[in-house]
């Protein structure tokens, strides 16, 4: 009864709905009246020929004739009788049999079936809703985005301004509700000031717009905004947005990150406090050729080796696992315990050959201003010209081309970096480059998160996703500081200690045996226990940080729950 009375209210606040409501109810009226004639003539013919009939007989006359039935049972004997019956059907014809059937379905079933269409695709957001997320686009971002915030049981809301587009999200399975992005009824109507985050990632210009529409609801709901440009990011925060995210500068820097280019050092990639987790690519180095055991990292230097990458593939460390030139170890330690390791095994020596950037993009100019901070020469190709006015050391050409590779230098370069927005050229890309020298390496930018598997399959050896970066971003700053991204599928997760694991030493936990997660620090209080020893009790409300890929972290919350 709740859902025929929100679809009435619905069809009634539409003012063309209720302009048509009112012509039907007019044709209906004009329709009686006539049946009402006929009748009443019917009566008075039929008393001219002698014949006595009721009135409600006059009106069961009158439809039968109207509607095409006529049974027969009642008829006229006189030629003027039957003169009004001809009248009596074509007028029934035509207007119960044409414009009825056409009114009602123009005026009336099709604007209420519209209405159903809309009650599903609401327009309000319940009272008691809140500590919500809503999001202004559904897009990859957006899409990675909702996949968390399921899992850490967040409500959201999409908002849509066209309903086509609504009812295909819904089939979809995603929550939304119908509204213009720049109209602050939408935001009321959202219960923004009840909401936990506002993430805006559109133009720069409707970002802005976006951002002042909600500030001027609500003064301390949090706002997170994407930009395109260096000047959007002050604009931005003057209109509101508590913090701007500028995703092509931070995925250009770690692009360049993976670069080899003769550097085995480690590179910090993600902190918790005074924990660091850094990334070493071997080249070069004296561990190439050993297994882990023989390493002895943590007796040497103190860091754990928690994992490593080849070829795009992340592998949990075990004793046994050798270290290849393509290696990248995966390491936990404190700033100090990275700098020994450094010390001891860091390499560094000259290449002359640039790094290639295929891409002249916002994440291509990036990368290439990373690289200059590493003091690594590169090349950019870049099909559109005006892409790379001002760049150093671009190449106008395209880059399937062979010959425009070669003349940036591929034959000889350490490194080639894939940064184009389409996945299908990424991915294309991605094998001819490998074709054309098999021994490079491939570093390679992903739109969407679905498209990952395509490109180590196709030959890269290291891809991140736009998508996860942006979404892991905005995860981050939803009022939570428990879970970084380090890598593409590999997260730090901060938890409190589960009560079934409270007060066992980490060795009989077993859970990097179950979960694929490994427990790299213990906090308590201000205090942490970087690469505790597998014989520490874990304590009675502390904080354990694992590392682990999404699908460890996903076999951790399944098994023990989360916060």
């Amino acid at each position: 009864m709740k859902f025929l009375t929100a679809q009435i209210t619905l069809f009634l606040q539409n003012k063309p709905d209720r302009k048509n409501l009112r012509l039907l109810v007019n044709f209906l009226l004009v329709l009686l009246g006539m049946i009402t004639v006929f009748s009443v003539i019917f009566h008075l013919l039929m008393l001219r020929e002698g014949q006595a009939f009721s009135w409600l007989t006059g009106f069961y006359w009158t439809l039968t004739v109207m509607s095409t039935l006529g049974f027969g049972d009642i008829t006229f004997h006189s030629d003027l009788g039957r003169l009004f019956s001809i009248v009596v059907l074509l007028s029934g014809m035509l207007f119960l049999l044409v414009l009825f059937p056409f009114t009602f379905i123009n005026f009336f079933y099709s604007p209420w079936m519209k209405a159903q269409e809309q009650a599903r695709v609401p327009r309000e957001l319940p009272k008691e809703m809140k500590n919500h997320v809503i999001m202004t686009r559904y897009g990859p971002i957006t899409e990675a985005l909702i996949k968390k915030l399921d899992r850490f049981n967040y409500e959201y809301i999409v908002l849509v301004k066209d309903l086509a587009e609504g009812q295909r999200l819904r089939e979809l399975g995603i929550n939304v509700m119908l509204g213009d992005l720049v109209d602050p009824q939408t935001y009321k109507n959202a219960r923004v000031e009840k909401a936990a985050l506002v993430a805006t990632t559109e133009s720069d210009v409707l970002n802005t717009n976006v951002a002042f529409t909600v500030r001027g609801i609500s003064k301390d709901v949090t706002i997170i905004s994407t930009a395109n440009t260096e000047a959007a990011v002050d604009i931005l925060k003057l209109a509101g947005s508590n913090n701007v995210l500028q995703l092509g500068e931070i995925m250009g820097l770690i692009l360049s990150r993976r670069a080899n280019a003769g550097d085995a050092f480690a590179h910090v990639v993600g902190r918790f406090g005074d924990l660091q987790i850094a990334e070493v690519l071997v080249t070069g180095s004296s561990l190439v050729g050993l297994n882990l055991k023989e390493t002895a990292l943590r007796q040497k230097v103190g860091v754990s080796v928690v994992g490593l990458w080849e070829r795009g593939n992340f592998q949990t460390a075990r004793p046994e696992t050798i270290i290849s030139q393509s290696t990248v170890l995966v390491l936990a330690g404190s700033g100090y315990q990275l700098e020994i390791y450094n010390k001891t095994f860091g390499v560094k020596s000259e290449v002359k050959a640039p790094v290639i950037i295929l891409g002249g993009g916002r994440v291509g100019r990036a990368t290439g201003r990373a690289l200059s901070a590493r003091n690594l020469k590169y090349n950019v190709v870049e099909k559109d010209p005006t892409r790379v006015i001002g760049v150093k050391n671009s190449i106008v050409g395209d880059a399937s081309d062979r010959e425009i590779l070669q003349q940036a230098g591929i034959m000889d370069s350490p490194s080639v970096i894939i940064t184009t927005h389409d996945d299908d050229v990424n991915v294309y890309l991605t094998i001819y480059c490998r074709l054309i020298r098999p021994d490079i390496q491939i570093i390679t930018r992903s739109t969407s998160e679905r498209n990952l598997g395509n490109l180590h399959r196709a030959g890269a050896d290291f891809v991140i996703s736009y998508a996860s970066l942006g979404a892991n971003t905005i995860l981050n700053l939803l009022q939570r500081s428990d879970i970084l991204m380090v890598a593409e599928g590999l997260d730090l997760i901060k938890v409190k200690i589960p009560k079934q694991l409270t007060g066992k030493t980490i060795k009989e936990t077993s859970i990097r045996k179950e979960t694929g997660c490994t427990i790299i620090a213990i906090r308590t209080g201000e205090q942490m226990t970087i690469n505790p020893e597998p014989s520490m009790i874990l304590p009675e409300g502390a904080e354990i940080i694992l590392i682990g890929t999404v699908e460890a972290e996903n076999q951790f919350f399944q098994i023990y729950g989360s916060n």
